[in-house]
């Protein structure tokens, strides 16, 4: 096309030349982001991830970095650098094809914005009138504005500041010189320059643009082989949901489903910021609580052998592109790394990491795999060269051979005065398992379940003073008139007569399934609900008395709230507030609090004693190392262990803050010889507690009206009588207070009624 003809063409073309709006009223596709309370970004959703910045937040360091990969004279040309285009048709001659374009910073926003990516001499000739017409309407600082959040950057990154996190974990302003020029090589070739699939190649495009920077002059010589030296640390995991200043990945799952049922239409694309109830300092430390409570048991329990076996046909020296190659299909899950055995002796085993990287751990960091090291170990779980095995950093930040759990887990932590949920923890990892055990997974809740007969008790006039038979109960099939049901309290020993408090405390299956009995099944049924659990999920039998029914840890830290505020039944809730990309506010939680009169389920008075009951048993009873180690006497709760050991829990509180912690197999299965809550699910609670309530007074609930105090008969000469609080319209003669055990054929009779929906 000669020049003439072109001056034509462009003449008739640039007055039809589309208008520029969608350029000076910019409204890209934002996603949809979910924050904590106090302002951390937990969750981002959305086909574009992008996160827009001014040009007075872009760092100078970037701005340069940018310059001078893609357009070192853009401040002094109109759109176009004609010696840019020159250069590129002569490259395009030579080489007989349309490689390169010469595209101008301009153009390029000419071409995202308004034209297809097919290399045509009229579809240039377009983009260089555009590129006329952006620079004759908009200043260059909002053009480069423009660049930097449009420009695509590789795993759906859109914008240098969404590539900023989404690479490196860290806003854009706090990049360093290496990761800018790192970032300004991604626009040429996002997928070819990007540093998670090729970081050789990213390296090599990272040099490129220092050398540029150095040859602008915008840094020196020293600068440039600083950055060269410095150690990248990039997100490998930047696909998923994890690369966010706190671990919430199932709490902003959450939020995104409650969104997307309320906005369906807009939800990833009209930028509705979701403000959540959690603290970071509370969901940071039920994650790691849960973490290492989760790796602790599993360390308990043996070593099941490497992941898998690689083939290594030669020595490793310093970065392996092969050996990389083969661990591409093995992903790190936050703290336990992937490396691949490379010798392996009884004291010492050498390993490899990605990147080249070369390790030995001996001694205590071999305790899981000291018995697998050796030849007389079986071939699936020995260690040897190839074996592809998980490492971590312990307490010590010495490293050691780990496994990844197979068992599961769950946290959940609410304000119990107003529902707002603190913390939640749906699993172990939630890339590899999104269904959220805290809200969806329903289990036995085994003892933890006993508070809510023993409060029901209170109501029928049992006093904590009140003295039941902690005897055997046998039914055999001759009564039953289908199987023998023979439970058994855990430790298999029976104290005979024994106050209620005690037996609480130390989890007395037979007083337990007595005090159901005395207190009438369907009214204790009935009971429950109260509490918000499903009267359907626990059939009226005896059983419920050892948790056989099915709750969720949701339902379950909701009930012992109601023991943490005084006898109200908030809801837990997740979402505090909606609001658009204008700040206008779509919706707002309007919570209920304890002391509203409209969500009182039980009477404060029963609340009071059952929480100086569930005081005791963090003091004196099955949870006793929650007082020893956290130093506190105003801890309440109870710990659950269900029948064969399948699910154990913890729930308890302070009056701050109510939290329950389980641990069990999705699958059930036993969960191994010694298991209990109080070894599995309470040291997850107890590491939660240990940092939320730094700082926090002890508190006590205030006693209130229409209590009194009586002396109750002690079991034990030699032991003070035990003071005990009773309803004050329900004291009954001191002779009465001592209650005779149930008939034995009573509770015979009553479990026999209903035999065939026990499960023994």
């Amino acid at each position: 096309m000669g020049v003439s003809a072109v001056v034509i063409v462009a003449t008739l073309i640039y007055p039809k030349l589309p208008s520029l709006d969608i350029l000076t009223d910019y409204r890209p596709k934002i996603p949809l982001k979910v924050y904590t309370a106090d302002g951390f970004l937990i969750g981002e959703f959305g086909e574009e991830r992008r996160a827009l910045v001014g040009m007075q937040d872009v760092p100078d360091v970037m701005k340069w970095a940018i310059l001078a990969a893609e357009d070192k004279h853009f401040y002094q040309h109109s759109g176009v650098n004609p010696v840019s285009i020159a250069r590129a048709i002569r490259a395009n001659v030579l080489r007989g094809r349309k490689s390169q374009g010469g595209s101008t910073i301009t153009q390029q926003v000419a071409k995202n914005f308004f034209l297809s990516p097919e290399k045509t001499y009229i579809r240039k000739l377009y983009e260089i009138l555009l590129s006329l017409k952006i620079e004759n309407n908009l200043t260059k600082d909002q053009i480069l504005e423009l660049y930097i959040n449009q420009i695509s950057l590789g795993q759906r990154a859109y914008g240098f500041a969404a590539a900023s996190q989404i690479y490196f974990g860290k806003p854009l302003k706090d990049v360093t010189l290496a990761e800018a020029a790192m970032l300004a090589g991604l626009p040429s070739s996002p997928s070819k320059n990007n540093p998670i699939a090729n970081p050789k190649l990213a390296r090599q495009r990272q040099t490129y643009v220092l050398n540029q920077m150095l040859e602008i002059g915008v840094i020196d010589r020293t600068q440039r082989e600083d950055a060269l030296k410095q150690p990248l640390i990039v997100q490998r995991n930047a696909n998923s949901l994890n690369n966010f200043p706190v671990h919430a990945e199932f709490v902003a799952e959450m939020a995104r489903q409650m969104v997307q049922e309320r906005f369906p239409e807009d939800v990833y694309t009209h930028g509705f910021r979701v403000y959540t109830t959690i603290l970071k300092k509370d969901q940071e430390a039920a994650y790691e609580s849960l973490r290492q409570g989760v790796i602790n048991y599993d360390l308990r329990h043996g070593y099941r052998g490497p992941e898998a076996f690689i083939e290594i046909n030669q020595a490793i020296s310093g970065q392996d592109d092969k050996l990389d190659e083969r661990l591409q299909s093995f992903h790190d899950e936050e703290d336990l790394l992937v490396a691949v055995v490379l010798e392996a002796e009884p004291a010492r085993v050498q390993l490899y990491r990605r990147g080249g990287e070369l390790l030995e751990i001996r001694d205590e960091g071999l305790k899981l795999v000291a018995r697998m090291t050796g030849d007389n170990a079986p071939a699936n779980k020995r260690l040897r060269k190839g074996a592809v095995v998980r490492i971590q950093r312990d307490e010590k930040n010495k490293l050691r051979i780990v496994q990844r759990p197979e068992v599961e887990a769950a946290f959940i932590s609410v304000d119990p005065q107003t529902g707002a949920v603190r913390a939640l923890v749906g699993g172990f990892d939630f890339d590899r398992n999104m269904f959220n055990h805290a809200t969806q997974a329903w289990r036995q809740p085994g003892s933890s379940f006993k508070p809510f007969i023993y409060s029901g008790s209170l109501e029928k006039g049992f006093t904590p003073a009140t003295i039941v038979d902690d005897e055997p109960i046998n039914l055999p099939a001759s009564i039953t008139g289908s199987q023998t049901w023979d439970p058994k309290n855990y430790d298999g020993k029976y104290e005979g007569p024994i106050h209620l408090r005690m037996a609480l405390a130390k989890s007395k299956n037979m007083v337990s399934i007595r005090l159901l009995q005395e207190s009438n099944i369907s009214f204790i049924h009935d009971y429950i609900t109260r509490f918000g659990f499903d009267g359907e999920k626990h059939p009226p039998v005896l059983t419920m008395a050892l948790g056989a029914g099915l709750v969720t840890p949701w339902q379950m830290v909701t009930a012992y709230s109601v023991f943490a505020n005084g006898g109200y039944r908030i809801q837990p809730y997740i979402v505090q507030g909606i609001v658009d990309s204008r700040d206008q506010v779509l919706a707002q939680a309007e919570p209920v609090g304890a002391g509203d009169k409209s969500i009182q389920v039980i009477d404060p008075r029963n609340a009071y004693l059952m929480d100086s009951m569930l005081r005791d048993v963090t003091i004196y009873g099955t949870a006793a190392r929650a007082t020893v180690q956290l130093r506190r006497r105003d801890l309440a709760g109870k710990t659950g262990t269900t029948n064969d050991v399948m699910d154990t829990w913890f729930c308890g509180y302070q009056r701050t803050v109510a939290a329950c912690s389980w641990i069990g197999y999705d699958k059930p299965k036993k969960m191994g010889r010694g298991e209990t809550g109080s070894s599995a699910a309470l040291p997850v609670w107890i590491g939660y507690m240990d940092k939320t309530l730094k700082g926090v007074p002890q508190t006590f609930m205030p006693r209130p009206s229409g209590l009194v105090s009586v002396e109750a008969e002690s079991l034990n000469p030699d032991k003070p009588m035990l003071r005990e609080l009773i309803y004050k319209e329900n004291v009954p003669p001191p002779e009465e207070h001592t209650e005779t055990p149930p008939p034995r054929d009573a509770v015979a009779r009553a479990i026999s009624e209903h035999m065939h929906e026990v499960t023994p």
